[in-house]
């Protein structure tokens, strides 16, 4: 039952088995499962988002024992748990879910320092952390276009 769970919950509710861009498909699932909480206080946001990355690194970590794999493309909790990041402490408009989508997939590939180096961190942490990384990027690029193109 335990590894039910946490390869549903690793998987984005089974968006991590997309043939075409599972990492892509599990940002777009961390966008939706966002909308509902947009409008929660900061705190909640705050508080959800942790949960996530917590309940993410558990998940992640049973999953890439199942699988045998360091970080198995199926596993996108990372990737929610990076958008939920990238969104964070903005206005929820379709502007910033939009700006926020795109940014994050490319801090995603790019993975700029220190983001790439993440990854080494021990299982589940090193899945996580590097998406969260990619998040932090995302979400100050966004505020950056913001300045320029209003987005809110």
């Amino acid at each position: 039952m335990r590894d039910r769970l946490a390869t549903l919950i690793a998987t984005g509710l089974g968006s991590g088995y997309s043939p075409w861009a599972p990492g892509t498909a599990g940002s777009a699932v961390g966008l939706l499962l966002y909308v509902p909480l947009a409008r929660a206080p900061v705190a909640a946001q705050l508080a959800a988002t942790l949960l996530v990355f917590v309940v993410g690194v558990w998940a992640a970590t049973a999953t890439a024992r199942r699988t045998g794999r360091k970080d198995p493309g199926l596993v996108v909790v990372d990737e929610i748990a990076g958008m939920w990041v990238a969104v964070l402490l903005m206005p929820f408009t379709a502007g910033v879910a939009i700006a926020a989508f795109f940014a994050f997939r490319a801090m995603d590939v790019v993975k700029p320092y220190p983001a790439r180096d993440l990854e080494r961190l021990p299982e589940g942490w090193g899945i996580m952390a590097d998406d969260v990384m990619a998040g932090v990027y995302a979400n100050l690029l966004v505020r950056v276009v913001a300045l320029v193109w209003p987005l809110w």
